[in-house]
């Protein structure tokens, strides 16, 4: 699988965790279920399907009863992520987070409640949860009113998770997204954090389904301009937006209100790459620490145990450098996306071509 730094090309001056995934961040975890099938005109409920679902586990443990640290923030809002209300308000996050087409967004939900229910504990069935899934639309390739995304597809995809490398492209909630008029989907990246107080990690996983081609532009080329449609053809119209949902995870202890201030950052990598966030965009990000996990249980009787253990965060003095990593590593997981994305004939033989590599390395070789 293709990624940028295959290129010889570098995002920034951080170094990456080892395998540049949101996965080398101790204890999460990625999990896909990709559904492609048919070919041909589009029939609602038949096909052709370019869809799926993804699902970040924030650490090993019952997230409903072991909540994290969160902030959320949006940059525009033409788009979903349920449960941020209460992240925004209570500052923690107490689900796994899914990633999938826009009007699957139910279905997902109940795949995470049903995953929920199972073993729950009194408590949690006494008291309810609210899973976190965003979308970004996927309906220029895929029968994306068909709902053929199903709630056993979000079991399978947490059976699936894993620490370890994370699939890109055309992958899971990603699998039939396009980004700046090339194929797009899943991408992510990590950087390391050396701190006074120990060595810490930032990860990122976007679903890259944004952009406009015109205004592509990496590490100051304007791609989009040198690779335009009249080479390269854009599947839908060039002047349509779409949405980016990005995840950030880090083990650098956060307060919630230093994890929004995280979330808002990526917009700059957004930014970077000529995303503007315009008006039917779905620009949506949630920041999550998984430091202070064991003081912020919800389990009775444990008040007193969480009162002892204490919350640490990280000092204002530090914080820049956390910044400024994770807009590298958000900047780079968006060209992951593009550079493992490959090229994809969806519904009505509609293409999204991949991002043409050897045109691109042309363009940013040097002089």
């Amino acid at each position: 699988m293709p990624r940028f730094r295959d290129t010889g090309l570098v995002v920034g001056t951080g170094e990456s965790g080892p395998l540049d995934c949101i996965t080398d961040v101790p204890g999460v975890k990625v999990g896909h279920v990709t559904l492609i099938e048919g070919d041909g005109e589009l029939v609602v409920g038949r096909g052709p399907v370019r869809t799926g679902v993804t699902v970040i586990l924030p650490h090993p443990g019952d997230p409903w009863d072991e909540p994290l640290f969160a902030g959320f923030h949006t940059l525009n809002g033409c788009g979903e992520m349920t449960g941020t209300h209460w992240v925004r308000e209570s500052g923690m996050l107490l689900s796994p987070v899914a990633l999938t087409s826009t009007l699957s967004v139910g279905a997902v939900y109940e795949g995470l409640v049903r995953w929920a229910a199972r073993g729950a504990s009194r408590e949690l069935l006494d008291s309810g949860i609210l899973p976190v899934v965003a979308e970004t639309w996927d309906g220029h390739l895929s029968d994306g009113f068909g709902t053929h995304v199903r709630p056993d597809h979000v079991a399978q995809a947490i059976e699936n998770a894993t620490d370890g490398p994370v699939p890109e492209g055309n992958v899971g909630g990603g699998t039939g997204m396009i980004c700046h008029g090339f194929k797009g989907g899943v991408g992510t990246s990590s950087r390391r954090l050396r701190l006074p107080g120990g060595d810490y990690t930032v990860g990122v996983l976007v679903q890259a389904n944004h952009g406009m081609r015109e205004r592509l532009v990496v590490n100051g080329v304007p791609i989009g301009r040198r690779i335009d449609d009249s080479e390269v053809p854009v599947p839908c119209d060039p002047h349509v937006s779409g949405s980016i949902i990005t995840v950030v995870a880090t083990d650098v202890p956060l307060l919630p209100h230093q994890c929004r201030r995280v979330a808002q950052r990526v917009d700059l990598a957004i930014g970077r790459l000529g995303g503007l966030g315009e008006d039917g965009s779905g620009d949506l990000s949630l920041a999550f620490s998984t430091a202070n996990r064991g003081a912020l249980t919800r389990t009775p009787g444990e008040a007193a145990r969480a009162l002892d253990t204490g919350i640490e965060a990280l000092s204002s003095v530090h914080i820049d450098e956390l910044f400024a990593l994770t807009v590298e590593a958000a900047e780079e997981a968006i060209l992951n996306a593009l550079f493992a994305a490959e090229t994809m004939v969806g519904r009505d033989g509609i293409t999204a071509y991949a991002l043409p590599r050897d045109r691109f390395l042309e363009e940013m070789a040097p002089g």
